[in-house]
């Protein structure tokens, strides 16, 4: 019997996965390279009392009852829906865009005919833009052509450095048109934030007896790959390991460097109660920065007349450099995904070894959808002998 299952990484595959082992008896040691748990979610209270995510803007958001039912064990949510805009021409829209979008950019008479038509077209709340694009209606076809032009084309150039016909649709099927007035960014059946923050959440998760968790350790100095018998060793021992980490970084770069996008910000404080009118604003048309993201609004927090606003950059991940060297999203290209696929044939080898997560499965899983995947792969390894 192993004493003790080795799982890399503190965001939430990781996380999810150490509390599941360790209600199920096992003891876990979870490593974390970072100086902090939660990955990505992190988040902390600066010195004036705003509560700021250090890697980005983030709400919970799901439709999966399961994964809302999991997580209430460990937080409260504050009920919390997400507004946001886009500028277009210098004008601010809904984002998704929605009739108010329409009432902005057309004359009176032709916007409701279109809202008329949309409605009746597609006879639901919403469709993609690539579903307009190729819609048999003309004045879809080129209400959507004219989004795409001024915010998706130009959007997506810069936050993946890739033209849209190179990106997995996947990708253009995540911002929706919306046919209604409704003004916020989801609709779906639990959306909050955690009372506290999401760092207190991971830190819930992670109080257990059977969990101990060390910061600032590179497992990946401590992983051997044993070839002939195509076991994972860690610190020389056979264990039970999961893996939540860039898969190609964890089998040291053999069959090639997978593509990842990254981010930086650039904070800025500011002596007033408001910046902006919604917690995320994208700026296509900008050169630089991707969009700004308002903290005070996120959630909403009266801390005075003082707000911090962070301008986002998107760039390709790059490990050596100074900005821009986190793997944020995996670049999900016909190339990228056999590539991907390559790595995954060679992982399954190794009869300790489970992936798990966003970097490690090179997908681009929203923050519910990798509880749920977690959860499906602890029910799947824990009716095996993989940690027996």
């Amino acid at each position: 019997m192993y004493n003790e299952i080795i799982i890399v990484g503190s965001g939430f595959a990781g996380s999810v996965m150490a509390r599941l082992f360790a209600e199920a008896g096992k003891r876990v040691r979870l490593l974390e390279r970072r100086n902090h748990i939660a990955g990505n979610m992190y988040d902390y209270t600066d010195d004036n009392g705003i509560r700021i995510q250090k890697y980005g803007p983030h709400t919970f958001h799901t439709n999966i009852d399961r994964v809302y039912a999991f997580l209430r064990q460990y937080c409260v949510f504050d009920e919390y829906h997400l507004k946001c805009e886009a500028i277009i021409d210098g004008v601010a829209t809904p984002s998704p865009f929605n009739f108010k979008t329409i009432d902005q950019f057309y004359p009176a008479q032709e916007a409701q005919k279109l809202k008329s038509r949309l409605v009746e077209y597609y006879k639901r709340e919403s469709a993609t833009v690539l579903e307009m694009l190729n819609s048999e209606d003309c004045d879809i076809r080129a209400y959507a052509q004219f989004l795409f032009d001024k915010d998706y084309k130009l959007y997506t150039a810069k936050q993946w450095g890739l033209a849209p016909e190179e990106i997995d649709p996947l990708v253009l099927r995540r911002v929706p048109i919306v046919f209604n007035y409704k003004d916020t960014y989801f609709y779906d059946k639990y959306e909050g934030i955690p009372q506290n923050g999401f760092t207190a959440l991971f830190e819930n998760l992670l109080h257990h007896p059977n969990i101990t968790v060390q910061r600032g350790i590179n497992a990946l100095e401590h992983l051997q790959v044993q070839e002939q018998d195509r076991v994972m060793l860690f610190d020389g021992q056979s264990v039970p390991i999961i893996y939540t980490g860039a898969i190609d970084e964890l089998f040291g770069y053999r069959y090639g460097h997978l593509p990842y996008r990254s981010l930086y910000f650039e904070y800025e404080r500011l002596p007033q109660k408001s910046f902006q009118n919604v917690a995320i604003v994208a700026h296509p048309a900008d050169a630089a920065f991707t969009r700004i993201t308002e903290y005070t609004k996120l959630p909403y927090q009266e801390v005075g007349e003082q707000t911090v606003i962070a301008r986002e950059y998107s760039v390709l991940y790059d490990p050596h450099n100074q900005r821009g060297n986190e793997p944020y999203y995996p670049v999900l290209t016909e190339d990228s995904k056999r590539m991907y696929e390559i790595y995954k044939q060679y992982a399954d080898q190794f009869s300790n070894l489970v992936l798990c997560g966003r970097l490690a499965d090179f997908r681009y899983y929203n923050m519910d959808m990798v509880v749920n995947h977690t959860l499906s792969v602890f029910e799947q390894i824990s009716n095996s002998d993989f940690a027996l």
